[in-house]
């Protein structure tokens, strides 16, 4: 009891003496060893001598929600509204204070008091209706002299909230936070600080919850890495910028009035930005006391603001060597931690000052969204929702509670809490963001664009809409409007990289070569400050020389468009692994400058005149192409693609049925003479594995079309036969999906460099560390099934020195078998690794093929990242290549004979089952390094087109064709799952043979990007 009436004795000396600040420092402590209302609500009184408003606020509201009958709250939290200027706030908490005690009647004084705030309030704003002056309200409680400084202060706050009625996604300026000596008070400095959410945090309505951190954090690019150094940075600058309010402490010294003064004229300093003139104001107090705890957070957060994290670091630490308790300090040196990217420190410091102030619905928040950042998602997920338990209005909370329930796959949960932050406040644009993200992640475009709408109708100024605007009609192939949206946000920003990156590559995909061209210089000529921009900008290099590339060959044959044979292996592996371009432009031969004409937009009119056979050629297509769409969370449907898709199939289809029928003559002269023409003569000499890097499997130099526009190119390949192989029927698809979309790195493996040829492998991801890939991640129980049936069989793994590690012991095995999440398998396992799968092979019976690789690695605390990975090695090529050619082969030989031409379903199941076999196999072999699925399906529609058999269904909903055939072992198990629904849809016809010819029809390089550009005219 003795140390308690102690403190009781200091406290009251320290009232006496005007010392508010030492005596909010004695209730910290009494608070914090026995938390009573009356103590709250003097520490709310003490804010309020020095005017601290939102800690006031916050006081109060945690004082009410123990004493809903403490009249005294209802008086100094409607006084704390009216100093910050939001009077009709302070109008309300005074009604609702006099209703309850006009019901209660238990403190005559207080009810007296708030009948006279009400009254006067009511008489001022008929005044000010009347014309009059209004009068000023300075008193709180006791007689609070407001200096100078703080009057700027509040004025300031006034008349920011007039300028942000139509805010951007910045800082909401009427959340200033403050620095203060409070241990539990929060203050988000560093990613645009809340001080106090759930009160005075929105524009336009100040109970909703939306805090000045809030808006900050909302600075960050939308689902991007926002932990990085320089984005925060930035942040920092853009929110001092806009807001120029930071309200801190004041805290008195032996010569408490003369040193709050000082502190007070600090504040109005970093309220106004002037941090080099607040850092030496704080500086002359902390030469008189160089401990003095509240001087050096004030200067921490200046230097914050300046960007100078590790000196606001510095400071912070030496307040909290000055006193431990000072939870502002804790918090403040948490974000400028997560600011520098140190996790666990900024975790380890938030969580201190929850300890210090526990169920803050502000540290709660902050701590969420720095787990979020750093992708903790299911521990963003606990705090946000606990902050939300005592802050249901906090509108920052329900954005970040979205994304991190989007994060761990709870998209039901994740849709609803970002619309109930935008139910909050519909003007909150960059929840919105967030929300059309979140529905182009999901495909669900009509709910996008509709989001879209909406906020570019409230601010058309919002850049960031435009992008995501672009974005979207990029991703289901309309790039000419997504130019147009793009060019608004360009002339409202002109520098934005996002922006001019994408139009650049929309320029690029539908010919404008010249502009694409200027975009990508633009591009790389801007100053960055984040390595997600670099980024943009080594792929704007990349990405330039294939368009200076591809209109090189505008106004050639298609067939001497080859990316994997005229592109330097050096620079197409540096193109797909994002690697800065340096060794490249040392090491390759640049590509010439565009062409005057194209440069112009000056294209020949033959390659974009609209003729009868173009059109029905063009119809067909998009009635085939769009059979390669999944209906599956994440797949966009891509006009453009689908029309790729058609067209490449008919092409397929075209040249195979010239094969076909040259196949089909030798067989008839086989009869005559067997011994001149047979299935032996018929067959091709594999290509040699050793020669991968300049041609070999999967792709000649000079890639099929350069060598097979005519059957008397296939003839000097095949001296005496015109009979291609599968490697270039794939490499005409392929073609078509690398101009249908050229900033997609869509390459043979074993094209590339030797270097990397020598084990790379496509690399997919089901979980990302806590995120669940929502493309993929359905696929994951499947895949767990699958890893474990190989190791019951196998009983060891390879860990990722390639290792083996044994399992067959100590109950390992069962444990396995036991398995239901990455956590249960790694506990068994002990270490990162990975198995093979494996397929069946049908030319050589009892071979089994190495399938694919699933491997599981840790990342982090709580992550894994679960992946399927294909390895490109010299020997897995050679069996795969031998695979695919007897595939091939077998479709051939079920096809010509006596079955060529049948148009008898149940006469041509040898064939359709052989052609599924021979898809099995290339999507376990997945010789690209991004495409494998589409192309493999595109040319199943153009082998069974050729075959007089046109599918006319949908594949069914949730289902990847690519993932069926790696997740099965056997072929014929692959061939059973798909015919189920395969075969009903296919409809015999002959129709096909009446369109046009596709390589005749679009001969030229510029007359195919055209035909894919023509619909979005």
């Amino acid at each position: 009891m003795a140390p308690a009436i102690s403190e009781r004795v200091e406290l009251a000396k320290f009232c006496r003496s005007k010392d508010w600040s030492k005596a909010i420092r004695v209730l910290d402590s009494l608070i914090t060893k026995s938390c009573t209302v009356q103590d709250i609500c003097n520490r709310a009184f003490c804010y309020s001598q020095l005017e601290l408003h939102k800690h006031v606020i916050k006081d109060c509201d945690r004082a009410l929600q123990l004493d809903p009958s403490l009249l005294q709250a209802y008086v100094l939290k409607g006084r704390a509204y009216f100093s910050l200027g939001k009077k009709g706030d302070a109008l309300s908490v005074w009604e609702s204070g006099y209703q309850y005690a006009l019901c209660q009647s238990a403190d005559l004084k207080q009810l007296l008091e708030l009948e006279d705030l009400l009254a006067k309030e009511k008489q001022d704003k008929n005044n000010v209706e009347n014309g009059e002056v209004e009068s000023g309200f300075s008193t709180i409680v006791l007689e609070s002299e407001v200096t100078p400084a703080n009057r700027k202060l509040s004025e300031t706050n006034n008349n920011e909230d007039k300028l942000m009625e139509h805010p951007d996604f910045y800082m909401n300026p009427s959340d200033a936070s403050e620095v203060c000596s409070r241990s539990s008070d929060n203050l988000s400095v560093f990613e645009g600080g809340s001080e106090e959410i759930g009160q005075n945090s929105n524009i336009n309505c100040e109970s909703n919850g939306r805090s000045d951190y809030d808006d900050a954090s909302k600075l960050h690019d939308l689902r991007s890495d926002i932990s990085e150094f320089s984005n925060i940075q930035g942040n920092l600058s853009d929110e001092a910028k806009r807001t120029k309010k930071f309200p801190v402490a004041k805290v008195s010294k032996t010569k408490s009035i003369r040193v709050d003064f000082r502190l007070s004229r600090g504040i109005a300093e970093v309220n106004e930005g002037k941090y080099a003139i607040a850092i030496s104001i704080f500086d002359q107090i902390l030469k008189e006391d160089p401990s003095y705890p509240e001087a050096l957070i004030g200067r921490g957060t200046a230097y914050a603001f300046q960007r100078e994290l590790d000196a606001a670091i510095g400071d912070f630490t030496k307040a909290l060597e000055s006193n431990p308790f000072a939870g502002e300090a804790w918090k403040r040196r948490g974000q400028a931690r997560a600011a520098l990217g140190a996790s666990a420190e900024a975790i380890e410091d938030l969580t201190k000052a929850l300890e210090l102030e526990p169920n803050s619905a502000d540290i709660l928040h902050e701590r969420g969204i720095v787990n979020f950042k750093f992708k903790d998602f299911y521990a963003a997920v606990e705090d946000l929702s606990e902050c939300l338990k005592v802050d249901g209005c906090n509108t920052s909370a329900y954005t970040y509670l979205g994304l991190a329930l989007s994060s761990i796959g709870d998209y039901k949960g994740a849709e609803e809490a970002h619309l109930k932050s935008i139910q909050l406040d519909r003007n909150f644009l960059e929840a919105w963001g967030h929300l059309i993200q979140f529905y182009q992640d999901l495909a669900n475009t009509t709910k996008a664009l509709e989001c879209l709408h909406q906020v570019l109708q409230m601010d058309s100024t919002f850049v960031k809409a435009y992008h995501l605007c672009g974005l979207l009609y990029h991703g289901i192939g309309e790039h000419r409007k997504a130019i147009k949206e793009l060019s608004i946000g360009l002339n409202i920003e002109n520098s934005n990289i996002e922006c001019l990156y994408l139009r650049a590559s929309c320029y690029h995909a539908i010919g404008e070569y010249g502009l694409a061209v200027k975009d990508y210089d633009a591009t790389l000529d801007l100053d960055l400050d984040s390595m997600d921009k670099f980024m943009l900008q080594c792929l704007a290099f990349y990405q330039k020389e294939i368009a200076l590339y591809t209109a090189s060959k505008s106004n050639s044959d298609f067939c001497w468009f080859s990316i994997d044979g005229n592109i330097d292996p050096l620079f197409k592996e540096y193109w797909f692994k994002r690697l800065h371009p340096k060794d490249v432009c040392e090491k390759v031969f640049r590509q010439p400058p565009i062409r005057e004409p194209l440069k112009k937009g000056r294209v020949r009119k033959q390659d974009h005149g609209m003729t009868r056979q173009k059109i029905s050629l063009l119809l067909a297509a998009d009635n085939i192409g769009r059979k390669i769409q999944y209906d599956c969370p994440g797949f966009l449907s891509n006009r453009r693609q689908h029309r790729m898709a058609g067209l490449a199939a008919i092409d397929v289809a075209q040249r195979i049925s010239r094969t076909w029928r040259s196949l089909q003559a030798e067989w008839k002269c086989s009869n005559k003479n067997t011994t001149k023409y047979g299935k032996r003569a018929r067959r091709r000499e594999r290509p040699s594995i050793s020669s991968q890097n300049r041609g070999g499997a999967g792709c000649s130099t000079s890639g099929f079309s350069e060598t097979s526009s005519s059957s008397t190119h296939l003839e000097d390949r095949l001296p005496g036969h015109n009979f291609i192989s599968w490697q270039d029927i794939y490499s005409l698809a392929v073609k078509w999906r690398q101009i249908s979309e050229p900033c997609d790195p869509v390459l043979w493996i074993n094209k590339l460099s030797e270097e990397f040829n020598s084990g790379f492998g496509s690399h997919t991801s089901m979980i990302l560390g806590q995120a669940k890939v929502v493309r993929y991640f359905p696929n994951f129980e499947r895949t767990l099934e699958a890893a474990k049936t190989v190791i019951k069989q196998k009983s060891f793994v390879y860990n990722k020195s390639d290792m083996m590690v044994d399992l067959s012991g100590d109950g390992k095995l069962q444990d396995i078998m036991q398995a239901k999440s990455c956590s249960d398998l790694y506990k068994v396992v002990g270490e990162d690794f990975w198995l093979a799968t494996w397929c069946n092979s049908t030319a050589f019976e009892g071979k089994q093929l190495e399938g694919t690789r699933i491997t599981l690695a840790k990342t982090g605390e709580r992550g894994f990242d679960f992946a399927i990975r294909t390895p490109c090695t010299a020997s897995r090529w050679e069996e795969f290549d031998a695979e695919m050619t007897t595939a091939w082969e077998t479709i051939c030989n079920a096809y010509c004979g006596e079955n060529y031409g049948s148009m008898d379903f149940s006469t041509l199941e040898s064939v359709r089952d052989a052609v599924l076999r021979m898809s099995y196999y290339w999507y376990n072999f997945m010789p690209l390094s991004r495409g494998s699925a589409a192309v493999g399906f595109v040319v199943l529609l153009g082998l069974l087109l050729a075959a007089n058999m046109e599918f006319c269904g949908n594949i069914p909903r949730g289902l990847q064709v690519d993932w069926e055939a790696l997740l099965n072992f056997d072929p014929n198990c692959f061939v059973d799952s798909v015919k189920s629904w395969l075969y009903p849809s296919l409809k015999m016809t002959t129709s096909w043979k009446e369109f046009p010819d596709v390589a005749s029809t679009f001969k030229t390089t510029g007359s195919v990007v055209s035909a894919l550009s023509s619909y979005d005219d």
